[in-house]
């Protein structure tokens, strides 16, 4: 009999054996439990996030811009239609200060932006929920990594009529104008070549391929920190800049000097 207790009482777990084995198997579905809800709960706050985006766009777009664009981006007497422009149009307008616009005039020149970027990209965002139209490239479009050479080749064609070879800008007709590219980041670089901003052409994937646009930014970056080896550019506007200022200072240096040796010899 005693044998048997003694055999029973060897057999028998600690209670603290038990204990440990609830703890562990609470521990555990605590954890799968606790990754569970976090990866569910990033995907839904993305997903809040990008509502609240647009539905901040919403409110701000109503506030500044229906009164020229209307109440559904159809347009009014006042502005055009939004339909088809999309949020890479909108963030580029926006972001460089061209809309909203203070004046009517021929074109909308390039100010200080009126709303931070947060509220840009929002109005872009409701833009595009409810106009949809060309959206932000890849990372690699606006790496400058791109063909250098094949891009300024590319730019000397399509753009300098207008930009100036050294992409300086210049005057158009009617008192619209070609701005400056010296500045101009790489995603409004691409932003103006897929949107066709004020009176530059759309150039489609079927006019320059995304691969031409990537070199052509490239090109643009690379003389965008190019150092200048030859002194003065005089606003890199070529001959004319020069011309004119050879005429000015020279011919008028020359002029001076001659009435100098005049008056000495009288």
């Amino acid at each position: 009999m005693a044998r048997e207790k003694k055999r029973r009482s060897n057999g028998r777990r600690s209670p603290l054996a038990a204990a440990a084995l609830i703890g562990a198997g609470l521990l555990i579905t605590g954890g799968v439990y606790a990754g569970a809800s976090a990866a569910f709960a990033t995907t839904e706050q993305t997903s809040v996030t990008a509502q609240v985006s647009a539905e901040e766009g919403e409110k701000l777009f109503q506030a500044n811009c229906a009164t020229c664009h209307g109440l559904d981006l159809q347009g009014t007497p006042d502005g055009p239609s939004l339909y088809g422009v999309g949020e890479l149009a909108v963030e580029f307008q926006m972001s460089t200060g061209r809309m909203p616009m203070q004046m009517s005039g021929p074109q909308a020149p390039q100010k200080q932006p009126q709303f931070t970027q947060e509220q840009i990209e929002s109005i872009a965002a409701f833009v595009q929920t409810i106009a949809p139209g060309p959206s932000y490239p890849e990372e690699r479009i606006l790496d400058g990594e791109g063909d250098i050479a094949h891009g300024a080749e590319l730019f000397r064609i399509n753009c300098a009529m207008c930009h100036n070879v050294a992409a300086a800008g210049g005057a158009l007709t009617e008192g619209k104008w070609a701005p400056s590219l010296a500045n101009t980041s790489a995603l409004h670089l691409y932003a103006a070549m897929a949107t066709g901003p004020q009176n530059m052409p759309v150039f489609s994937d079927t006019n320059l391929s995304p691969e031409d646009k990537r070199d052509i930014i490239s090109a643009l970056l690379f003389q965008q920190q190019a150092v200048q080896v030859g002194g003065f550019t005089l606003g890199s506007l070529g001959p004319v800049s020069e011309g004119l200022f050879i005429w000015i200072f020279g011919i008028g240096a020359l002029i001076a000097v001659t009435v100098w040796i005049t008056a000495k010899s009288n």
